[in-house]
């Protein structure tokens, strides 16, 4: 017998790779409104619906917040998926990404009330629809 055979170590132990954490992306949205500043951000846009504000008057919703902070906590909101850029003549219009941000309430409600509450279940349904343009109002929404 040779060293090699005897020596565990001088082999790779082969293993199956553990599936991807339930709540990875989650996390990178988490921690990217985790910040004040950026959680502000995120209710002005929720605020303004799919039509979004411009850099320039998010800026002055926050008090002045500095073009290089504005910048980039709003690409740290981009990159996590939760808000969405366009280009409109010489601005930048920025909107909350709503099934984005429905994702994560349901990622919350999901296992409320070990995952048997008819309330919660209706809600995640109802979160999953909101297109942050007015809708009118449903029957449904109005007994909630």
């Amino acid at each position: 017998m040779h060293r090699q055979d005897l020596d565990v170590r001088a082999r790779p132990v082969h293993r199956q790779s553990d599936p991807p954490d339930a709540g990875t992306e989650q996390l990178g949205a988490f921690a990217a409104i985790s910040n004040a500043t950026r959680l502000r951000i995120v209710r002005l846009l929720v605020v303004a619906g799919a039509d979004g504000r411009s850099a320039g008057a998010i800026g002055e919703a926050l008090g002045g917040v500095p073009p290089s902070r504005l910048s980039f906590h709003l690409s740290q909101l981009e990159q996590a998926g939760l808000i969405v850029s366009r280009r409109e003549g010489r601005s930048i219009i920025y909107s909350a990404i709503f099934p984005a941000l429905s994702d994560l309430v349901a990622f919350l409600m999901h296992d409320c009330c070990e995952g048997h509450c008819r309330v919660c279940d209706q809600a995640i349904a109802l979160f999953a629809k909101c297109t942050g343009r007015p809708q009118p109002a449903a029957s449904s929404i109005e007994r909630l």
